[in-house]
């Protein structure tokens, strides 16, 4: 399988996965995410998939200062309705970083590791999600503006031709090139980038609709 070699620079998350522990599918629990597990999860690289994998891990990391963030140990609630736009492929990310699932998720062991149920969505937020800790109730919003990574001037008129069947070779190889490079961009350039990437602390009193 051969990936774009920007994959491998992505920063990567490691996380304990309590479930992973007990049955023996990593010792300590410890699993390591990168992006490639996240394009193998979505089946494509788009700026949608980068930004979820970058907020999914950021913030982890900020939930869980100093400590291994702990996967199924947390609840991402999201501003939009599952089927509005992109929220069920940020959905799909956030759960392969976090294990919160939606209602087909994991029922549990005795009442212990349970995953399903922990995605809300149609949330009153003031950013796009918010991941909270289950333990304490400490939870974070985050939102990502790609508009401040915009597409080569180019993209546009490359991927009508693409989709009417009217590239050549070159031209696709061209417009996947450019799309990727978008792509690179939002995760080398701008993963700590506080004007793409908004991250807050906030209190845990979400109501759902």
């Amino acid at each position: 399988m051969q990936f774009p070699d920007f994959f491998r620079l992505v920063p990567r998350l490691r996380v304990r996965d309590p479930l992973a522990e007990f049955l023996g599918a990593a010792e300590g629990g410890v699993l390591e995410y990168g992006y490639e597990d996240a394009v193998r999860l979505a089946g494509h690289s788009c700026p949608t998939v980068a930004s979820a994998f970058v907020m999914a891990c950021r913030a982890m990391a900020l939930l869980y200062p100093g400590e291994l963030p702990e996967r199924g140990g947390v609840r991402v609630d999201f501003a939009e309705p599952l089927e509005h736009g992109v929220t069920g492929v940020i959905a799909g990310v956030l759960t392969l970083v976090t294990g919160a699932a939606q209602q087909g998720g994991f029922k549990g062991i005795g009442g212990h590791f349970v995953r399903r149920d922990l995605q809300a969505f149609h949330s009153h937020l003031p950013l796009t999600l918010r991941v909270t800790r289950l333990d304490s109730g400490a939870a974070i919003d985050a939102a990502a503006d790609l508009s401040r990574v915009p597409a080569a001037p180019e993209m546009s008129g490359l991927l009508q031709r693409c989709i009417r069947g009217e590239a050549d070779d070159a031209q696709r190889r061209q417009f996947a090139s450019l799309w990727q490079q978008r792509v690179q961009r939002i995760l080398l350039e701008h993963w700590d980038d506080d004007t793409v990437f908004h991250f807050r602390t906030s209190a845990t009193d979400t109501a759902h609709t």
